[in-house]
Order: structure tokens, then sequence, then C-alpha cells
């Protein structure tokens, strides 16, 4: 399988149209988060990716600077693509361009998550929570 990934902002508008319709999808229709929680309005202070196989965009993640470090968030890949390699693909494009900047790498990863990014050098941190009703970690990049 062919796939190309592309790195993008904001303001981009047909990327993050594509961006937009994976996240409705997994997060909206699919996972029950509402539409408000998921367009959180820090979409315009993060850097996007998109999965393309061949010309369709089939996953999604975005990462962002917070007062903690940087942040990876909004990991999605449509359901007829997932388990294929593409969440490990788009992972480590955004780890490669955020290591450079030395700074701590964290997410929160919902519970169904944690051991994908435990086998990609994650660790957890404390105590379950729950974010948009569903059960998350904190994790470390180590």
């Amino acid at each position: 399988m062919d796939y190309r990934i592309e790195s993008f902002a904001y303001d981009e508008e047909i990327q993050f149209e594509h961006a937009r319709k994976i996240r409705t999808e997994v997060f909206v229709l699919e996972q029950g988060v509402s539409h408000e929680l998921e367009y959180d309005g820090k979409d315009k202070d993060a850097r996007h990716y998109l999965v393309f196989r061949d010309d369709l965009a089939v996953a999604t993640a975005r990462w962002r600077q917070t007062d903690k470090g940087i942040k990876l968030e909004c990991f999605a890949v449509l359901p007829a693509y997932r388990n294929q390699g593409i969440g490990k693909i788009i992972l480590d494009k955004v780890l490669s361009d955020v290591k450079p900047l030395n700074r701590k790498i964290y997410l929160h990863s919902q519970d169904k998550a944690v051991n994908f990014y435990l086998r990609n050098g994650f660790s957890v941190v404390g105590d379950e929570f729950f974010e948009a009703g569903i059960r998350h970690f904190l994790m470390n990049y180590e």
C-alpha cells in the first residue's frame, strides 16, 4: 500500500476539511463526543497531519505546544483502515517532527489505545481520568 503524509496548518482549508471529516466520523459519530468538545478552538494553534492512501484521507492527528510541553492530540484512523499500521505511520511522523523541539512530549490516551502507545515509547503517568465521557490516561514519551 502506498501512503502519503501531509503536514499542514489550520488555515489550509482543503486539508483541514479532510481532517474534520475524519474526526467527525471517529470521535463525534462513532464515539459520541460532542461537536463542541471535539472542535475545542485549539485547531488554529496546532500543526495537523493527514495520511492518504492513494488519494483518500484515512487518518489524522495534531500537536500543539502547551505550558506542559508538546501535546499530541486527535489521532484518528477511519474504521475501514484500522489495524494496518497507519496509526504507527502517523505517530512516527509526528514524533520525528516534535523531538527536535526538545520539550516534554505527552498525550491523553483513550483506554483502548494505551497498549499501542506503550509499544511506541510512551509510559502511563498517574491514574485514569475521564475526558468527553471516555476513560483516558496521561502518557509521556520516554
